[in-house]
């Protein structure tokens, strides 16, 4: 195990880290778009990016759902991307209607666990607002398709347990449940339909002695405690989405986050802000026993100014303790 993730599960388990574990990461469209500037920066700041060696970087290198045009899932969803860089979305949903559901087969191959791999993927398959009907209605073909998506993820959760290199690996899962402002659905509904597959998909990796590391966009600050008694260790929440002292009442000596800061304030906002709100969040979050990290990530739209001043606050203030 390295430094870097002895440092993390330091952090995890509030055992006194060295430092506040910090990470950036770039998409696609930023590189493509900022180019050899945007890798003099990186190269400034190898404590975040490691040791860089100069015209080793193809810059349009991209792919997956990242590559503009169509994808189709192993579901049978398809995704289509208009800028190259960017994430795609679903436009086709394959189980459009309740008889859809109930002729629904879970895919012969298997697909990991990706981003999106419960909640969404039942919004992906039946559309949000068919899926939103589901929930307010509750017909039992909502429990049949939750029901075939948990059955494929299970199959991919032991498939995964498996492959686990060691014991005390930190494992990723990632499932956007919230929106701009609130859950698109109740908190007594998540917990009736949703909680219990998280519960079983988690609970094995910590009986088998890892720990569960669970990003999640949205305002999800009322089912946080939730995702606790599923087995998750760290959160991976975004700051406005849940606001700053929410988290913190929610949070703090209770579960580790790691802070999706700002992505909707770096493209607007000043080099000095950027270095304010990353205090603030590390004074309400931080302590000296552990319990947060800090994640920033970069898209296309943020000037390259701001770029050095996310990387220069992160250095700064990872040691604030």
């Amino acid at each position: 195990m390295n430094d870097a993730q002895t440092n993390r599960i330091k952090s995890l388990t509030y055992d006194y880290p060295d430092r506040i574990p910090v990470g950036v990461s770039i998409l696609p469209a930023a590189w493509m778009r900022h180019r050899e500037a945007l890798d003099e920066i990186v190269a400034r700041h190898p404590s975040l990016f490691g040791s860089q060696r100069p015209g080793d970087r193809d810059y349009d290198a991209v792919g997956g759902t990242y590559v503009s045009g169509e994808h189709v899932d192993v579901w049978g969803c398809v995704w289509s991307n208009l800028h190259e860089g960017m994430e795609s979305i679903v436009t086709f949903h394959p189980v459009p209607t309740r008889a859809d559901v109930r002729a629904l087969q879970m895919p012969a191959e298997d697909a990991g666990l990706p981003h999106g791999f419960m909640y969404l993927r039942l919004a992906d398959l039946r559309g949000f607002e068919a899926l939103m009907l589901d929930f307010a209605e509750e017909p039992p073909e909502l429990q049949t398709l939750i029901d075939t998506v948990l059955g494929y993820n299970l199959r991919q959760a032991r498939i995964r347990l498996k492959e686990l290199p060691e014991p005390s690996q930190i494992v990723y899962f990632g499932d956007d449940l919230g929106m701009q402002t609130g859950l698109p659905i109740h908190p007594h509904k998540w917990r009736k339909y949703l909680k219990p597959c998280y519960m079983q998909l988690y609970q094995p990796f910590r009986r088998a002695g890892h720990y569960v590391y669970m990003h999640s966009d949205g305002h999800i600050a009322e089912i946080i405690p939730d995702l606790v008694d599923c087995g998750v260790n760290v959160v991976n929440p975004q700051v406005r989405a849940n606001g700053l002292e929410t988290l913190a009442a929610v949070c703090k000596g209770v579960v580790c986050v790691d802070l999706d800061l700002d992505r909707q304030l770096f493209p607007f906002c000043s080099p000095q802000e950027i270095d304010d709100h990353v205090r603030a969040a590390v004074e309400a979050l931080g302590a000296p026993e552990g319990g947060l990290w800090l994640k920033a990530e970069i898209g296309f739209d943020v000037p390259l100014e701001n770029v050095e001043a996310i990387c220069n606050a992160l250095e700064k203030y990872r040691d604030y303790f």
